[in-house]
């Protein structure tokens, strides 16, 4: 079964620790199609090449890069015609031009088809998206969505084909691994945040959260984004220089030590008219790697963090003060947290059980 897949998202290396599981199936001759880079807001995110064996990882060029809606491949039907696939694993909306566009190919060769969707919002397009979205529902084999949230979504739009339910990527417990020795209390309480420095986020609530937060404590945030000025002069306004550190983009490849710095990893993200937290892949990264986390009840954050940490109320930063007061002086809190949490994902967000959900579509699709 020759199954191509296209994906921007697997330029990030810790991500195709998936595509190499689903290559070792023996039934599956897997050929992945990447840009050569990714352009995100004002951060250009390169390809790496972390995670390669036993399958085909391909760069085509891209049309419109950066523009999530709009971007396609213009080579994309030469590949297809050469590759020959039975399967084309299309990792985007339904509503993008590069998933219409693929999909139309694949019906060309004659190969099976998918989608795969995050949105989880009921949202009504405009022309062409919303032409697109038609088109994709209607002619895919199948899609693939990364919550229930989502799945309830396209079945309320109209979709009416197979529809499984797979977190995009999982995580490899083997490379996200917990600190050998637990939580160090000598050097004080380290607080980090992974993620867009954007206002739906909520980081400036978690800089309010800290600044009442007793004890010795580091607030580390890692990423980029158009907040971080606006965030840096809050840092100023509260006197938390000393505290607080704005480490910018790191490669993926770099998280796992990163997150074994930390005491608690914390997404504070906040509703917004347009959107809602999908998922929160750091909670998984951090759990595997024996963090506790918090999250706000945003989205999907609740369920993704199950009994394995600790919800607050989105924008609520004494909430969010609270929770992180708790895991400060609750040793056994922390090491119960840091205990479910690595359970949770080796039970249910492994990048090897993202794979075998994810062959057990492709067998589906060609009847096996």
């Amino acid at each position: 079964m020759r199954v191509l897949m296209v994906s921007k998202a697997c330029l990030v290396g810790a991500y195709q620790r998936k595509l190499e599981e689903i290559a070792r199936f023996p039934d599956v001759e897997l050929m992945v199609v990447v840009p050569p880079s990714w352009r995100d807001g004002s951060q250009w995110i390169q390809l790496e090449r972390a995670h390669t064996v036993g399958y085909q990882l391909v760069v085509e060029p891209i049309l419109f890069n950066g523009n999530f809606h709009l971007h396609v491949y213009p080579h994309l039907g030469r590949r297809l015609r050469a590759f020959g696939p039975d399967v084309v694993h299309i990792d985007e909306e339904p509503y993008n031009l590069a998933t219409g566009h693929a999909l139309w190919l694949a019906r060309r060769v004659g190969a099976r088809s998918l989608w795969f969707t995050w949105q989880n919002l009921n949202r009504r397009y405009p022309f062409p998206f919303r032409w697109i979205e038609q088109y994709t529902m209607r002619h895919a084999d199948c899609g693939v969505a990364g919550s229930t949230g989502a799945a309830a979504v396209w079945r309320e739009k109209g979709f009416t084909g197979p529809l499984a339910i797979i977190p995009q990527f999982g995580v490899d417990p083997k490379v996200f691994t917990p600190r050998p020795g637990g939580r160090d209390t000598g050097r004080g309480f380290v607080v980090g945040y992974v993620g867009r420095l954007v206002p739906e986020k909520g980081v400036d609530v978690l800089i309010r959260a800290v600044a009442g937060l007793g004890g010795t404590w580091r607030l580390v945030i890692v990423g980029a984004g158009p907040e971080r000025e606006r965030l840096e002069a809050q840092v100023r306004r509260l006197g938390l220089e000393d505290r607080v550190v704005f480490e910018g983009a790191i490669a993926s490849v770099r998280m796992p030590a990163l997150y074994r710095e930390l005491d608690v990893l914390v997404l504070p993200s906040r509703s917004r008219p347009n959107w809602v937290e999908q998922f929160g892949r750091v909670l998984i990264e951090a759990m595997a790697c024996g963090v506790p986390v918090v999250g706000s009840d945003c989205g999907e954050i609740p369920t993704v963090i199950g009994d394995a940490g600790l919800v607050f109320a989105e924008g609520d930063a004494a909430a969010l003060q609270q929770c992180l007061a708790r895991l400060v002086r609750d040793l056994d809190l922390w090491a119960d947290l840091s205990r479910r949490g690595r359970e949770r994902v080796q039970t249910s967000f492994t990048q090897a059980q993202v794979a075998v959900q994810t062959v057990a579509v492709y067998r589906e699709l060609m009847g096996q």
